[in-house]
């Protein structure tokens, strides 16, 4: 038996156990609550004692995302130093691990980009630049570029493509950074094809993102409510319902964006209509719905964490993402879930649906970390 089998077969084991343990065992609420935790934190490594170390050990959480500058102490100081501490960074989060963690990072290339050349990393290229070249030759060594760095330094998971239309240049958060391959849909989901193909070579998870559209907004949901009812066009839907007709299984991230024409109450993050209405049940979509950071003032500023927590789970959000940089809370971890398990003890949560999301995010880790021979 070759090395890669033997590894895919210890795996799938290691996946077996994990699914019967987490069924079985007392505590198998509290591994499927971690499980639906993304959490940001501070540090360079991730030593016993850390705070990261103990969200890891204590809660499970089941995946974390880095950042290369911390927002709230205006420093560059917070997990990426150079490519040798990274590497080292994430494999400590691995190992302290049981489960392997999802590593994710913003790395879409250009003004987005955690992974800098002042620190060691190679320069990246904006979507708007490929997509205003729209070759597919160029796109594939860019995307594969990133792809193999990304899998180098032991992250799993990038929040990219940005499949957002550039419907509004003016965008503060989208067009004026130019995060968008296109105002047209074709040339975005070729683009985004090509990068989700290239992630997939290295083993990398792709995450489209925002659904349902953010590429309209006059506003930085990062910073206040944003309403996109008056601007946002059905087109921009394309790239996710082609994709997904495509066979495009891994994750979607949530845009916090308020749109009345799809719920009049909610933004999209916890919106049931829009997230198991339109995405799941009119798009077809199977696999992990992940929020945006549920810390970013369009939520934080209008919703108790709490209700905020409750709302997006019901709405069918399966990785609640918590980036602790917009603002920052040692303890997020271990408050959200107590909150996820008072939810669930109450009956305000049915435990089926957190079994749903388990389901979910244990069926990507296990193609991911074990894929078929």
């Amino acid at each position: 038996m070759n090395k890669s089998l033997f590894v895919a077969l210890l795996l799938s084991l290691f996946f077996s156990t994990a699914f019967a343990e987490s069924s079985q065992q007392p505590d198998s609420l509290s591994i499927k609550i971690g499980q639906l935790l993304m959490i940001g934190f501070r540090g360079m490594d991730a030593n016993e004692g850390s705070s990261i170390e103990a969200d890891i050990r204590e809660r499970r959480i089941g995946g974390v995302v880095l950042f290369d500058y911390d927002v709230q102490s205006a420093t560059p100081v917070r997990n990426i130093e150079s490519p040798a501490q990274l590497r080292q960074l994430t494999s400590e989060l691995q190992k302290r691990s049981s489960i392997p963690l999802l590593v994710a990072i913003d790395q879409e290339g250009g003004r987005v980009c955690r992974l800098k050349p002042a620190r060691g990393f190679p320069p990246t290229v904006s979507a708007a630049s490929l997509g205003k070249l729209d070759n597919a030759d160029t796109t594939r060594q860019v995307a594969g570029t990133t792809a193999a760095l990304l899998k180098s330094l032991g992250i799993n998971m990038n929040f990219a493509p940005d499949v957002d239309l550039n419907v509004n240049p003016a965008n503060p958060v989208i067009g004026k950074l130019d995060r968008s391959f296109s105002a047209n849909p074709e040339v975005v989901t070729r683009q985004a094809r090509l990068f989700i193909d290239a992630f997939h070579q290295q083993g990398v998870i792709a995450v489209l993102k925002h659904f349902p559209g953010h590429g309209s907004s006059t506003t930085d949901t990062h910073k206040d409510f944003t309403d996109v009812t008056a601007t946002w066009k059905k087109t921009e839907l394309d790239p996710y319902r082609k994709l997904i007709r495509q066979g495009y299984s891994d994750p979607v991230m949530t845009a916090h964006v308020f749109n009345a024409r799809l719920d009049s109450l909610y933004p999209a993050t916890l919106s049931k209509a829009t997230v198991s209405g339109l995405l799941r049940n009119d798009l077809g979509f199977r696999g992990v719905v992940i929020s945006d950071d549920m810390q970013m003032k369009a939520i934080a500023d209008r919703y108790g964490l709490e209700e905020a927590i409750r709302l997006a789970i019901d709405a069918g959000v399966d990785i609640l993402l918590f980036g602790n940089n917009v603002s920052y809370d040692a303890q997020i971890a271990e408050n959200a879930t107590g909150i996820i398990r008072r939810l669930v003890e109450t009956g305000a949560i049915p435990a089926e649906r957190i079994d749903a999301s388990f389901r979910r995010i244990m069926a990507l880790k296990t193609r991911t970390f074990a894929p078929r021979p």
